[in-house]
Order: C-alpha cells, then structure tokens, then sequence
C-alpha cells in the first residue's frame, strides 16, 4: 500500500535546518511512502472566521486543506521560537482544524519531530504542537519522536540527509507513521 504523508515544516528560512530535515526525511522515506513538503505555509493569512466560508476562504488555505485531505498521514517539523511553536505551524494547524468536526487531520496519524539550537531540541515547541494537532482531530503518535539540539553547529556542514544517526531516526518515525495508517480509523 502506497503511503502519502505530508509534511509541514514550522520555519519559513530558506536554510532552515528544520527544512532540510524535512527534505531527508522525504529524501530516506522508505518504499511505498511518499513525503510531500507543503510549499507556502508562510502564504495564508492568520486564521479568522469570518473569512473562513463558503466563497472567502483565500486560495492559499484552499490548497492546504486540499493537500491534507489527499494525505494519509502528517509529519510536522517544529523549531523552537522563544519557547514554543512558531506561529506559522500554529495557524497551518488552526486552518486544517476547521471546519470544526470535520477538519483535515480527521483522526489520521500524526509524528512530530524537529531541531532547534539549545540543547533540548525544540521538546517544549514540540509538545506544545503534538497537543494542538491532537485537539485538532489527529491522531498523535507520542511513540514516535525526534527533537534533535544544537542545530546551528550539528548541521553546520552536514545535511541532516547525510547524518547516518539522523536519517536512521527520521526512518523509524516514518516507519512507525506508515504502519499505522488504517490502524486509526
């Protein structure tokens, strides 16, 4: 069985290493799994209802919605901005939450994994998304995690796609996401 999962990453830096850790989870994806990277998250305007309906909702949250709906499960990739979850991963989650009860992540798997610069990785961000995503109708997999430290000097001169340890944890966290696809309904 074929398996898409889709991947948002939380910073909107070109050389984000949050990016480049999306980029080897796609890169070390096993057979049968295709990641897909959601271009344009840093595109849709903040979460509001009243241009949330029938005719209003902008173009950019329209495609977000449409790609998550197509996938079978998500990765989400959070840094850590001052000790939470950066506002674009937020208002991503916000939009694929409604409408409500009947929202994007409708219960399918969800692994939340990330670097950042201080020496925890981004655990704190990271929960802090595992919770919205779970109030949002995922199904979070809290067996299934990576918060890498010390991004800055650790991916200064490698990829992520090119650290053995890494690639091998992003693999296990796809691994654990494919194998519950269809276990969630």
């Amino acid at each position: 069985m074929s398996v898409r999962i889709l991947a948002l990453v939380g910073s909107l830096r070109a050389g984000s290493t949050n990016r480049q850790l999306a980029e080897a989870a796609a890169k070390h994806a096993p057979e049968g799994v295709e990641i897909a990277l959601f271009e344009g998250l840093g595109d849709i305007p903040f979460y509001n209802e009243d241009i949330d309906a029938e005719g209003s909702v902008p173009e950019a949250a329209t495609r977000l919605r449409e790609a998550a709906r197509g996938a079978d499960a998500f990765l989400l990739f959070s840094p850590e901005y001052n000790g939470t979850i950066p506002a674009v991963l937020k208002n991503g989650i916000d939009w694929l939450s409604r409408p409500y009860g009947a929202g994007a992540f409708g219960g399918k798997p969800v692994a939340v994994v990330g670097t950042a610069f201080g020496q925890f990785g981004g655990v704190w961000a990271q929960d802090e998304v595992r919770k919205a995503v779970g109030i949002a109708g995922g199904k979070v997999l809290e067996d299934a995690k990576l918060s890498i430290p010390s991004s800055v000097t650790r991916f200064a001169e490698t990829h992520p796609a090119d650290d053995a340890e890494v690639a091998a944890q992003l693999t296990e966290v796809v691994a654990r996401l494919h194998g519950t696809v269809g276990a969630t309904a």
